[in-house]
């Protein structure tokens, strides 16, 4: 796998003392880079056009007015720069910024306390997740976002339940799972709660029912684009959670097909490549592959830099995860030769991918803690697929051990027409044993490359 590029970033602050120290934090993460500084708008605005950085870190009270200079000269750099993501750090527990800037539904944004920065490298995690298009909203802030109404409304018992679950972002159909009646009886609770909110309001009540229509409407936004305020855990994961108390502290033993893609040359591309076109692409790529792996019922572990990994069979089992997982093979690098053709009317560089397939047991367990869970695999299934993944080469080549194949034909998928070019034992690094490999050749299309490049079964 190529080296992963560090992310840059320009930090903006007029106290020279936080601008410092929230430098000299940054500076322990070696996966970030800062690049630049800003002590007011113009600066921030001008620096951000020379240096072009993936992620902007802003106060919001700035020079010359002192008012929210911060967040106007981030929207800024984000109109000029698209792919920019933005860090907003506040000293203030007031949710109005943070709701304002989500409300819009845009990817790459991220609100969070100063005095809470350092918890759990949460400065670091925000900026991560904002340059691949992720967003992050501080607890404290949600927090703060519920309190109002707490001391000022009289809720019932299921009322402040309800509260505090579209203030944590629980999408609407969650909570009717959950409470086992229809979307549509929520929906009609969370009215009546503002309605209850408002009834006899005076000024307070009143700005808290406006925060929670704000809030619930940017909730809804991202529920209805596939996304969360959290946007922690991969998909399937959280209704796991919810249905399977004891899941958290269980490993299970799997057996899957696991998925590792990689774009060939990403390192002289990122060389030659605007960091924030670059980011822009990274994006576009992520979207199409997540829509590949999702459609086959995948599920998507982690990206890291260019590289995607995904697994077929967990965290719920079902018998044709080879199969599942050749097509979305398949349909990955159709995708990306659909972004290929967009990309070269721009002028841009093509990624081209290759993608290795293992099937075999895995260990799969739940790890972190209250504040955020990770979805891990382990075995020699994970590594063995990293290895024949750098066996797929030249770009476009996707790479299967036996064991998949054993795998796909046990599953019925013999008759697909899938031609499998023998490429006999090869050696594997770290590894005692041979593995017979086999690459993927003339398959034939399983993807419409119609303009929402739908998978078809």
């Amino acid at each position: 796998m190529d080296v992963v590029e560090r992310i840059t970033v320009v930090l903006a602050d007029d106290n020279l003392i936080v601008r410092e120290g929230v430098r000299a934090l940054l500076s322990l993460d070696k996966e970030l880079e800062v690049v630049g500084v800003a002590g007011d708008y113009d600066e921030l605005v001008d620096a951000c056009a020379r240096l072009r950085p993936q992620v902007v870190v802003t106060d919001i009270r700035m020079p010359p007015n002192f008012q929210d200079e911060g967040i106007e000269g981030a929207k800024e750099v984000r109109r000029r720069q698209p792919g920019t993501g933005i860090v907003i750090l506040s000293q203030y527990d007031s949710p109005e910024y943070a709701v304002e800037l989500l409300a819009e539904g845009q990817a790459g944004y991220a609100y969070l306390l100063k005095d809470r920065i350092a918890d759990s490298g949460r400065l670091s995690r925000a900026i991560k997740d904002v340059a691949s298009g992720g967003s992050m909203l501080d607890p404290e802030i949600v927090q703060a976002l519920v309190n109002p109404a707490r001391r000022e409304g009289e809720l019932t018992d299921e009322q402040e339940e309800l509260l505090h679950e579209i203030a944590e972002g629980r999408p609407v159909k969650a909570i009717a799972l959950s409470r086992d009646v229809p979307p549509e009886a929520v929906n009609a609770a969370i009215e009546q709660l503002f309605l209850d909110l408002a009834k006899g309001a005076s000024s307070g009540q009143e700005e808290a029912l406006r925060r929670l229509r704000m809030l619930h409407e940017a909730i809804t936004q991202r529920e209805e684009q596939g996304e969360t305020l959290s946007r922690l855990l991969p998909g399937g994961l959280a209704e796991k959670l919810r249905t399977d108390s004891g899941a958290a502290e269980r490993t299970e033993r799997m057996v899957v097909t696991v998925l590792m893609s990689d774009v060939r040359g990403y390192s002289g591309i990122a060389e030659q490549s605007d960091p924030a076109v670059l980011a822009g692409q990274l994006n576009a790529h992520r979207r199409e592959m997540n829509a590949a792996i999702l459609a086959e019922n995948g599920t998507v572990m982690q990206y890291v830099g260019d590289a995607v990994m995904a697994v077929f069979g967990a965290p719920d089992p079902y018998p044709d995860h080879a199969v599942r997982a050749v097509r979305a093979a398949l349909a990955m690098h159709a995708r990306q030769r659909a972004l290929d053709a967009e990309w070269a009317a721009q002028g841009l560089s093509p990624f081209g991918l290759g993608i290795g397939l293992s099937t075999g047991e895995v260990a799969a367990a739940l790890l972190g803690s209250a504040e955020r869970l990770e979805y891990t695999l382990v075995g020699d299934t994970v590594n063995l697929s990293q290895r024949l993944q750098d066996m797929a080469r030249p770009a476009g080549t996707t790479v299967a051990g036996q064991s998949t194949l054993d795998a796909v034909a046990a599953e019925g998928g013999a008759d697909a027409g899938w031609d499998w070019e023998p490429l006999g034992a090869r050696p594997i690094k770290g590894r005692a044993a041979s593995v017979v490999a086999y690459k993927l050749a003339g398959a034939p299309e399983t993807v419409s490359l119609t303009s929402d490049l739908e998978v078809l079964p």
